[in-house]
């Protein structure tokens, strides 16, 4: 279906390398309990799968923080859990507990009756993506996401959120055969799952690895970063409207890995609080094989006063360095957010400075 022509295009030409008037800014977990008037539609839906599987109340919430603050790109507002949930592992979300599966995949039945999901049992998902996408009516991108193979994994085997990672990891160390067959099953549903979200009007796709930093060195780039790796492979370059769809990666604690990560098959590389941009840009963000990079102000900076978050925000862009100008060719870019989810407990007023922050003190920069 037709959608109306993009307005803003800076995160996109960010993602691509290309030189942009201001560094772009969107948030992770932008859409959020944060919000007063998110908290209040989440009332109305009753539960969060209750929002998340409603086609009005997703849409209206994706929009929510674009009516507030002047932010450079929308995310689809779903959760990193939809595709295990589709295989039929029964997710739920306690009060204060976050998410949890009712039957966690722990043996080697379990495992090798895991199969790639019928896409359709996700179509809540898609349809709200064309929702979202005909709502914004061209005002900014839309990203579609998933969470990464690895990161499923954890969830799948532990059955919830974990402090430890043991479950996962005794079965990683005592069958690798039974995690590469996991792994396996993952990254090929959720390839299939972001396709379906090119398909339906995301203009970039993000994988969101938040337990590879949990890994240790070797098992990192055995279990995460291969799988990852399968995911981009098998993933659509065009999206419904005939545009180039660019790929990021984020793992949290990663930045150990960056020089191996250079080498995948994706535009963007996010980075958490811990990495230095500077190293990050001469790591990765220069040469043939050169990604944008996205990050990485620590969350908890939000909580500071404005003017505080005004010098904190100075420091990223400045580590980062000198923008890329010449919009002739592809540069270094950066595409200014957090370094991982904002918390519910940020004051929106909060946000407004730092995303006003981001803007004038960018601009400022390239002049």
């Amino acid at each position: 279906m037709p959608f109306a022509p993009l307005q803003n295009d800076t995160f996109l030409r960010a993602c691509w390398r290309q030189a942009t008037d201001h560094t772009p800014v969107w948030l992770m977990r932008q859409a959020g309990r944060y919000l007063p008037e998110y908290v209040a539609t989440r009332a109305r839906a009753g539960s969060f799968m209750g929002l998340a599987t409603n086609v009005d109340y997703a849409t209206e919430v994706t929009l929510q923080p674009l009516e507030r603050f002047p932010l450079d790109a929308s995310i689809l507002f779903s959760d990193i859990l939809t595709v295990p949930d589709a295989m039929g592992l029964g997710l739920s979300f306690e009060a204060g507990e976050g998410p949890r599966f009712a039957r966690p995949v722990r043996d080697e039945a379990a495992i090798n009756a895991l199969r790639v999901p019928d896409m359709e049992k996700l179509r809540y998902v898609f349809n709200a993506v064309a929702s979202i996408r005909r709502a914004l009516n061209g005002r900014v991108p839309l990203i579609g996401f998933s969470g990464s193979p690895w990161t499923l994994a954890c969830y799948m085997v532990e059955g919830a959120g974990s402090s430890d990672y043991r479950l996962v990891k005794s079965l990683m160390y005592s069958r690798p055969d039974l995690m590469h067959t996991l792994l396996t099953v993952n990254a090929d549903a959720v390839a299939a799952y972001l396709n379906a979200q090119i398909d339906a009007g995301a203009q970039a796709v993000m994988l969101f690895d938040s337990w590879g930093g949990v890994l240790a060195d070797g098992a990192f780039q055995e279990f995460s970063l291969a799988y990852t790796a399968r995911v981009l492979g098998q993933l659509k370059r065009t999206g419904a409207d005939g545009t180039p769809v660019p790929r990021i990666v984020f793992t949290k604690g990663g930045g150990l890995w960056l020089e191996a990560m250079r080498g995948l098959d994706c535009e963007v590389l996010g980075v958490d609080w811990t990495v230095n941009l500077a190293r990050a840009r001469a790591l990765v963000g220069e040469g043939p094989q050169a990604k944008a990079l996205q990050g990485n102000i620590d969350p908890n900076v939000l909580f500071a006063p404005p003017a505080r978050i005004e010098a904190e925000v100075a420091k990223v862009l400045q580590s980062f360095g000198k923008p890329h100008a010449d919009r002739a060719s592809a540069g270094p870019t950066h595409i200014f957010n957090l370094g991982h989810g904002i918390s519910q407990f940020t004051p929106p007023d909060h946000v407004a400075a730092l995303v006003a922050a981001v803007h004038s003190q960018s601009r400022a920069l390239r002049t």
